[in-house]
């Protein structure tokens, strides 16, 4: 590498700190409600960021940088109060700043994903063997870790660093020393750290209230799967994409449904109000909403029926209802709540107890969702969930005139693993491609397991050609993993056929399509991506 070379990378590296304080700030701003103090933090992150980007002539983070000023400056024109709008816009900036960098080790020196970690994950296993390899897993998938053979490098490395997370064995240092270990070490802390349990054994229930007790928030008994880890720390962490929840609020009163949104909005949350309740339904589709919040008692219909007409929609069966009423009468409640109701809120209502159940009923929701719609062994999306995905993208594509790709991807001789390997192999390879996609696409783009070894990958905004590209250097990337096995190592390849939507195009042919392309691709030697030409019809 050239000194000039050396000279740029160590520039870029300086604002990639600079946007990781951003980002730091603005996961903070997640946990509580914006005021004065925390824009004001984010803005003097976001100034240092503008200024690093402009001297070291980094045009990709100044012009986030700058959008994020844009955003901040709407705030204040609004007299200081978030619209959906600007917290959707503000969202989509601090995750395309998240997803700038170079990612640590790439020898290619690729612009990737580099996860907003600024501190290291801490291994404590009492199998040091089985530590230091979880640290070669996650290091490969751009995650810093720190691997400990004993309680005394443990303390040493917490006196001079604190981590973004540990994951501990609860006998790490001794039988159920891990456990006090992690104890002590969070006592006295202002803000706890996140702390992922382990054990050799499956574990009784007293054993899993001590690890909660002790500030436990996972726990994995017999193995530690990275995909599994990885997707964890990024949540605990925060340095997962925060998508904000999306309300929709139903009440004919303008003046009550105006107030709602604003406590919400000022709590980084996106609402769209609805004051007729008749067009219910067709708001529901197009919004998407996490969470309803109803008003019992309305001119056209009653909350109670608008719920029963809600829940006949087996899409919106599992979509929490929360009722903000005046009514008072506890009978009345749990009538309506015995009505497709998960809630009752009684009108006037505190701002902080609004947002708190909201925030609790949308994120335990979004949990829920995910394990109905997602594949068990990958955490990919499952057959079903991937076209409906797919025929919500084409509907907007349609809508808004704008590209959308639909890629089919297969792993090569995937039988011959099973065969030679083991199926706890293939179940690996599986595993890894699922994780590599989910690291090198967008996170607006969904990957679905279609079934088996077959993937499923919906591209918004993006036309034949660019999936092409981002596809095939997938594929050569993903060729390069080796699996350490006996008798000798094992390297993977994948197939991949794209689809390009049109407006006149339906799923069920826009799936063939990239059937056939994948036959295409398989049909030319594997380990290739080909995209479907209308004259293949």
């Amino acid at each position: 590498m050239s000194d000039q070379e050396e000279l740029k990378q160590h520039f870029a590296q300086r604002v990639i700190h600079q946007a990781r304080e951003v980002l730091e700030v603005w996961q903070q701003l997640q946990r509580s409600e914006w005021n004065d103090s925390c824009r004001s933090a984010l803005a003097d992150a976001n100034q240092r960021l503008r200024k690093f980007a402009e001297r070291f002539d980094q045009t990709e983070h100044q012009l986030l940088a700058i959008g994020i000023e844009d955003c901040l400056g709407d705030i204040s024109d609004n007299r200081g109060r978030l619209s959906s709008n600007t917290i959707a816009t503000l969202s989509q900036l601090v995750y395309r700043l998240a997803r700038t960098g170079l990612r640590h080790g790439d020898p290619r020196g690729q612009s990737a994903y580099v996860p907003p970690l600024s501190k290291p994950v801490y291994i404590a296993l009492g199998d040091n063997q089985r530590a230091r390899h979880v640290v070669r897993q996650l290091e490969f998938f751009s995650m810093n870790a720190q691997a400990f053979a004993s309680d005394s490098e443990f303390r040493a490395a917490m006196h001079e660093r604190h981590p973004a997370a540990i994951v501990m064995d609860v006998d790490f240092n001794g039988p159920g020393e891990g456990l006090q270990l992690a104890e002590r070490i969070q006592q006295g802390l202002e803000e706890k750290l996140p702390l992922i349990f382990f054990s050799h054994q499956e574990t009784d229930t007293p054993m899993r209230l001590a690890a909660v007790r002790a500030g436990g928030l996972e726990f994995f008994t017999g193995t530690i799967d990275a995909s599994c880890l990885l997707e964890k720390i990024e949540i605990f962490t925060r340095t997962a994409h925060y998508e904000p929840f999306r309300v929709l609020i139903i009440d004919d009163s303008r003046a009550q449904a105006t107030h709602t949104e604003r406590v919400l909005n000022n709590a980084g949350i996106i609402t769209q109000t609805l004051n007729e309740p008749i067009q219910a339904i067709n708001y529901l589709a197009e919004f998407q909403p996490d969470l309803i919040i109803l008003d019992m008692y309305m001119p056209e219909c009653m909350g109670t029926e608008l719920a029963k007409v809600i829940r006949q929609h087996e899409r919106y069966v599992s979509v929490p209802i929360i009722y903000l009423s005046a009514e008072d009468d506890l009978d009345k409640q749990l009538d309506a709540m015995n009505e497709g109701g998960d809630d009752f809120l009684t009108k006037p209502i505190k701002p902080s107890h609004l947002i708190a159940t909201v925030r609790t009923r949308a994120e335990r929701a979004r949990s829920l969702k995910a394990r109905i719609v997602r594949d068990s062994l990958t955490g990919l999306y499952n057959h079903t969930h991937s076209l409906q995905l797919l025929e919500d993208a084409s509907s907007r594509a349609r809508r808004d005139g704008q590209p959308l790709c639909f890629a089919m991807i297969d792993i090569d001789h995937f039988k011959k693993v099973n065969d030679t390997y083991g199926h706890p192999m293939g179940d690996r390879v599986i595993k890894s491609l699922a994780l590599f996609l989910k690291q090198r696409l967008r996170k607006t783009d969904h990957i679905g397991r279609y079934g088996g070894e077959e993937f499923a990958v919906v591209m918004p905004d993006t036309t034949v050609q660019n999936a092409v590209k981002v596809l095939d250097e997938i594929r050569e990337r993903f060729a390069e993993i080796r699996y350490p096995a006996q008798p000798f190592d094992l390297f993977c390849t994948f197939s991949c056929g794209i689809a390009e939507f049109t407006p006149d195009a339906e799923i069920k042919s826009l799936t063939q399509q990239a059937d056939e392309a994948l036959y295409s691709a398989k049909r030319a030697g594997r380990n290739r991506v080909e995209w479907f030409r209308p004259s293949q019809d």
